[in-house]
């Protein structure tokens, strides 16, 4: 496959979304808001993760190598407080905690892993575009 070919995923056309911008509250916008949190640099990642199995906290941030603890912190209460996953402390010594995801994570995992699947087999179509973007005079 070339870099430029564009890979299809979709089984059938989706319905298009019938949105009148004209009449859409931007300072409140389902969309934006939602979108702002799981588009983060980590949090993709740590859905993904977490949609495999519970995770304790140090086995994440021994998965994912290169963020550091106070952003993996941030983005799991981040994720904890939209409700995509649980947190359960267990009464060890030290105390452990637990990572999992949620009904509402499970229901956000489907469709994002049909646009993680896109990513990956469209990545070099994408960097393709780019280059020649890039390299045109306009």
């Amino acid at each position: 496959m070339s870099a430029s070919t564009v890979v299809n995923l979709r089984k059938v056309d989706p319905p298009l979304r019938d949105v009148d911008l004209s009449n859409l509250d931007f300072g409140n916008c389902p969309v934006r808001d939602l979108i702002s949190q799981i588009g983060g640099k980590w949090s993709v990642l740590l859905l993904e993760t977490l949609a495999k199995r519970p995770y304790r906290f140090g086995e994440l941030r021994r998965l994912v190598p290169d963020i550091s603890q106070r952003m993996l912190t941030q983005t799991l209460r981040d994720l904890q407080r939209d409700g995509y996953i649980d947190r359960e402390v267990f009464p060890t010594k030290p105390p452990s905690v637990e990572y999992r995801l949620t009904d509402l994570g499970y229901s956000l995992y489907e469709p994002l892993a049909q646009l993680l699947n896109w990513a990956e087999a469209n990545h070099e179509a994408v960097k393709a575009a780019r280059v020649r973007f890039d390299q045109s005079p306009n």
